[in-house]
């Protein structure tokens, strides 16, 4: 994918993004969902979150696993994911994920960036993953995340085709987030 396609499908999905900021922005929502959680079901041990931490948000997600090629063969060099919330059918935009790796809520404006502590391997799909928050900022959904797994993971996997240049290709992901926080 080139520079400017980048450019452009970044534009795109933050202007999807800004919009859904002042829809919610103008129709009062909270930043956090006022439905009650989903329940996760099936999550690998290697990925469990540790005792003292609650989850405070399950989002889906869609978007790209990036990769460039860097001496012939296909290397990640970045995620872009719109995610919303999982029980919401309009699938209204909650917040972008980008390179970091860095989740930033559309409603607003918290953050967390976050590192892999565990990685669990899925056929087909980018390994299932818990990560430790590294930082926060802003007061809001992300600003006391502790912990996240992603989970059920689809597509994503890095071409096993050859590569020249600087060529990038996006593959198609998605994948459900658990957010979790320490416990009151």
């Amino acid at each position: 994918m080139k520079h400017a396609k980048r450019l452009a499908l970044a534009a795109a999905s933050l202007a999807t993004a800004g919009a859904a900021l002042l829809a919610t922005a103008t129709s009062g929502q909270a930043a956090a969902s006022a439905h009650p959680l989903p329940p996760l079901t099936g999550i690998p041990a290697a990925l469990q979150v540790p005792d003292g931490n609650q989850r405070v948000a399950v989002l889906d997600a869609k978007g790209v696993q990036t990769y460039t090629c860097v001496n012939g063969v296909w290397t990640f060099l970045e995620p872009a994911a719109t995610l919303w919330e999982k029980t919401d059918r309009a699938k209204q935009p909650v917040a972008l994920h980008s390179r970091g790796p860095v989740w930033i809520s559309t409603r607003d404006g918290s953050a967390v960036n976050a590192a892999a502590a565990a990685s669990v391997p899925r056929d087909g799909a980018v390994p299932e993953l818990l990560l430790k928050a590294t930082a926060t900022r802003g007061d809001g959904l992300f600003s006391d995340v502790s912990y996240i797994q992603r989970l059920r993971t689809h597509g994503g996997l890095a071409p096993t085709t050859s590569c020249t240049g600087t060529d990038q290709v996006g593959v198609a992901y998605s994948a459900t987030y658990a957010f979790y926080a320490p416990a009151s």
